[in-house]
């Protein structure tokens, strides 16, 4: 099993008519467990050379929260016995391939396919908005300008959501949150 099989089994339950949770957990647990804790180390070093290029007053913050919701969601998926029955909108799950698609393959380094930083990248991105059902960056993730990702009366808000609408590449085309208004 390679970490890219993980988009052939998804392009196979979009062919469903009813998607669950379930069924998408069984997908996300399966390739959660290949992920060792040296995968982790070397997605954890990763991330760590990344943050570099934020701004220093917020790149503590945007490392601890990415690699604790990132990294250590794998666990987590993995260790998820939940009975998930709730169905997942396939149009949305649909639309959101291509997306899911792309982010893999940009997120590969060359034609290393031991990387396991796209299955974790996708594996996060699906568990995070399809079956949490909370947006990608967590509430209280601080952007420049002392702005965070917040949650009111059960909608979730960014404050960058609508600069990433024309970049045909951001994961935030996935994600729930709306754009935090007056911003």
């Amino acid at each position: 099993m390679k970490s890219e099989d993980i988009l052939i089994e998804l392009k196979e339950i979009l062919s469903n008519d009813i998607i669950t949770k379930n069924d998408v957990m069984a997908i996300l647990k399966k390739y959660a467990r290949i992920i060792s804790p040296y995968d982790l180390m070397l997605a954890t070093a990763r991330m760590r050379e990344d943050g570099k290029y934020v701004q220093s007053q917020y790149r503590e913050k945007y490392l601890e929260i990415y690699i604790r919701y990132f990294i250590m969601r794998m666990k987590e998926v993995a260790d998820n016995k939940e009975n998930m029955a709730d169905e997942i909108d396939v149009d949305t799950l649909d639309e959101a391939y291509p997306l899911l698609v792309k982010s893999f393959d940009e997120n590969r380094i060359s034609d290393n396919h031991d990387d396991k930083f796209p299955l974790i990248y996708v594996i996060t991105s699906l568990y995070t908005t399809f079956i949490l059902e909370e947006p990608i960056h967590p509430v209280g993730s601080e952007f420049p300008g002392n702005l965070k990702v917040t949650k009111e009366n059960n909608t979730y808000y960014c404050p960058v959501k609508d600069n990433q609408k024309e970049n045909p590449n951001a994961i935030c085309h996935l994600c729930l949150a709306e754009q935090t208004p007056n911003i």
